[in-house]
């Protein structure tokens, strides 16, 4: 790739710490769940709004910076494109599913991305998860499953509502080791801009053959919620892990976002509208969540010819 666009000989000491932008990105990524409730739009509508304003903020940036745009190849462009359907997809099946299931069930089975993510990264990236980092994705994992079990007697919407968020963490475990290798050579507000703007194009697309979804014509609320979902959960979240995942292996800067369950359960009990009290299991898995994020995100190597992960 030749562009003046791509990140520049030298540019690798980060400005802000990988692992400070991670904890800032769950913190802003934990309000999602709960904001979607107050939604009344179809997810498909809810998701593409969060993206289009999302892009629009990006595109004002980047005329204040001034940065041309990077010439990709044919398979940057294939790369891209993928990663972007995979970013739409998850969007739509993780807020389809919080209209079926509780948010604290939908957000810690749509965290069990780690397990997809480490598993595609040794595939494809060759970043192979060391014994104690998969042991602390397995802790990690095992207190979603807690938190989640509730929601097997709670009858086939309440299933579905958790398929659907299961389906959402296999989508954006692509998007996310996708995002890993082009984040290695391209600058991340010009890659926020075409990932997240193919996202919102196939989701528009989606909804244009879909005349029973509407794009606009939704109430004030809906409007307030969109702009609160690119505010906060997509330009803080979502843009800090890709800061991240310019010197952190996809799997680490992944498994970080485990805190959101306990962000946004604490978010829904907390919220009078919502007032979703956290049970046992909630509270038991919560904690065996940052158990296993201890464990592997504390963990420090260093990788052949890059920089230590945080």
């Amino acid at each position: 790739m030749t562009t003046p666009a791509t990140v520049p000989p030298g540019a690798d000491r980060p400005a802000v710490p990988p692992a400070l932008a991670l904890v800032m990105a769950v913190l802003a990524i934990s309000w999602a769940g709960p904001l979607v409730r107050f939604a009344s739009a179809p997810a498909l509508a809810v998701s593409a709004w969060r993206l289009l304003m999302s892009v629009a903020f990006i595109a004002v940036v980047l005329v204040i910076r001034g940065t041309p745009m990077p010439r990709l190849s044919r398979r940057d462009w294939l790369f891209a494109t993928a990663s972007g359907i995979f970013l739409a997809l998850h969007f739509w099946s993780w807020i389809a599913s919080i209209d079926l299931t509780t948010v604290s069930s939908s957000v810690v089975l749509v965290s069990t991305q780690p397990v997809f993510v480490a598993l595609l990264s040794g595939v494809l990236l060759g970043e192979r998860a060391t014994a104690r980092q998969w042991s602390g994705i397995a802790v990690a994992v095992m207190g979603a499953v807690i938190i989640a079990w509730g929601d097997f007697t709670l009858g086939p919407a309440a299933m579905l509502g958790d398929a659907l968020a299961l389906a959402g963490a296999v989508f954006v475990s692509g998007y996310y080791v996708i995002g890993r290798r082009l984040r290695q050579q391209l600058d991340l507000w010009w890659y926020i801009f075409i990932i997240y703007g193919i996202a919102a194009a196939a989701l528009v697309l989606a909804i244009a053959a879909m005349p029973s979804v509407p794009l606009t014509g939704f109430p004030a609320r809906d409007w307030l919620v969109f702009a609160a979902l690119a505010a906060g959960p997509m330009m803080l979240g979502h843009t800090l892990v890709n800061y991240a995942l310019r010197y952190v292996r996809a799997y680490i800067a992944n498994l970080a976002i485990l805190g959101e369950p306990i962000g946004a359960t604490l978010i829904a009990w907390l919220l009078p509208a919502i007032a979703e009290v956290p049970g046992p299991q909630t509270l038991a898995g919560g904690a065996m969540i940052l158990v296993g994020i201890a464990v592997t995100v504390m963990k420090r190597e260093t990788e052949r010819g890059g920089p230590k992960n945080a």
